[in-house]
């Protein structure tokens, strides 16, 4: 078992700058990708970002592409999502996910198998 825990939403102005930590804890080396998902008020849980922990490569939606940045510590089994830019559609619960499939992950919610409690962030006008 793996267990995630996010830090770091909170309230936020339009145009500001958000962090947000995910420490995972548990059988970790068995994880092969982890990643952000948000879920907007009313809405489904839809994908953010996400890294591969052995190459590091990133793959973000089109929505927050060239404002976000995923990235990972291994040593300190972390992952964390920079935010810029932020506009008050990124107004979301914020989830950290991770999975063990070996082809690392993706855009569906389904293919990971662990997730955090969420985070809440805000973003005002």
């Amino acid at each position: 078992q793996v267990q995630l825990v996010e830090s770091g939403g909170g309230l936020v102005q339009a145009g500001g700058s958000l962090r947000l930590s995910c420490a995972a804890s548990g059988r970790t080396f068995t994880l092969s990708a982890m990643g952000w998902f948000r879920q907007p008020p009313g809405k489904e849980r839809e994908f953010v970002a996400r890294i591969r922990r052995t190459s590091g490569d990133t793959y973000y939606a089109d929505s927050v592409k060239g404002r976000f940045t995923i990235s990972r510590d291994n040593a300190k089994n972390t992952v964390s999502l920079e935010m810029n830019n932020l506009k008050p559609d990124d107004t979301a619960v914020y989830y950290c996910a991770a999975t063990t499939l070996a082809v690392g992950g993706g855009t569906r919610a389904e293919r990971y198998d662990y997730w955090g409690q969420g985070t809440q962030v805000t973003v005002s006008t």
